[in-house]
């Protein structure tokens, strides 16, 4: 675990150094589970395994856990199950964004091709959803599948508007809830229900890894737009190339001048690459980034607040120190 010094230094290793030991075993069940799979699969599943991130998703559900009482092993069940369908997105992520590089390393699709990476994500798909039958509860395996299927809707809808001039500000936000806030919700709140928490509680804490995860997912877009592939470690700008309709991009069509809207909506109709030099070109580039922060933070403030049923603890703070974390990244994005 790291020092104090170092957690003071960096606030951001705080709340996923508090979990460090849970979530280490969260890594060696998902290596159990990966185990399980037939031995001709089992290299391209490790392979996903090593290339998906901090873990986010089983975090948030540990932290839950700790500070409504304890964690226990049915929280890293949980985590387990969030993570592997996470994997699963990431995999068709690639393939559908046509992206070559994620955490530095190349995605599943730039090495054996598209035909066997949607199997690939399908497989992790279905063996998390078979993992939730594990759970005594039925509601708690309903409610895992019901956020798989909303991960996978919202990915359907937003592949079937690119390009769409009709596709509005309640759309994207739809839209961003189902594909990555449908999964922190899913991890916060059954977290809680695991716990025994009352029903009021679950939804608060419902609300908070919905409003975390659309955060999340407007810093990830913005990032796209003007991050560095050096720094970030994965392909960028594939959202102006196949041509989504993020907040920062319906904020610009909103406030560019009616002959700027034209051009940028020439573009999109004609599904030419809306690409960073014709963006960095109008006034109200800068501005349209601008709003999309601001409009996260706001999302963020009201997350604070529906922690507020936790009452104080280590992990409860580190729930709040998220939120603070993510709002610093999403300040770096200003341009």
């Amino acid at each position: 675990m790291a020092s104090q010094s170092s957690i003071a230094a960096r606030p951001e290793l705080f709340p996923f150094e508090l979990v460090r030991p849970e979530l280490e075993r969260v890594e060696i069940a998902i290596r159990q589970q990966v185990r399980g799979f037939d031995p001709a699969i089992e290299p391209y599943v490790t392979y996903v395994c090593n290339t998906s991130g901090k873990r986010i998703r089983p975090a948030l559900a540990i932290l839950v856990g700790g500070a409504a009482g304890g964690v226990r092993d049915h929280h890293l069940k949980l985590g387990v199950i969030m993570e592997l369908i996470h994997m699963a997105t990431l995999v068709h992520d690639d393939i559908i964004d046509g992206a070559n590089t994620r955490r530095m390393v190349p995605t599943a699709n730039a090495k054996w091709g598209n035909s066997l990476s949607v199997l690939l994500g399908d497989a992790l798909f279905s063996h998390a959803l078979t993992l939730a039958t594990d759970f005594d509860s039925i509601d708690i395996c309903r409610k895992v599948g019901r956020a798989a299927r909303e991960v996978c809707q919202g990915e359907i809808i937003q592949t079937q508007r690119r390009f769409d001039l009709t596709f509005t500000k309640a759309e994207y936000f739809q839209v961003i809830g189902m594909k990555t806030g449908a999964l922190f919700a899913a991890a916060t709140a059954l977290a809680a229900k695991l716990s025994g928490l009352d029903e009021k509680t679950e939804s608060a804490l419902y609300d908070y890894g919905m409003k975390l995860g659309t955060a999340y997912q407007i810093y990830d877009d913005c990032l796209d737009l003007v991050g560095s592939e050096e720094v970030v470690g994965k392909t960028l700008r594939t959202d102006l190339v196949k041509g989504k309709l993020t907040l920062p991009i319906l904020n610009l069509l909103e406030s560019a001048t009616e002959t700027q809207r034209i051009k940028l909506n020439k573009r999109i109709l004609d599904q030419e690459p809306l690409d960073l030099p014709v963006l960095l070109g109008i006034a109200e580039y800068e501005g349209a980034i601008e709003s999309a922060v601001d409009t996260a933070l706001g999302m963020l403030a009201e997350c604070r607040e529906d922690l507020a049923p936790l009452g104080d603890s280590v992990h409860a703070a580190a729930l709040l120190q998220i939120t603070h974390f993510l709002a610093g990244l999403l300040e770096k994005c200003r341009r």
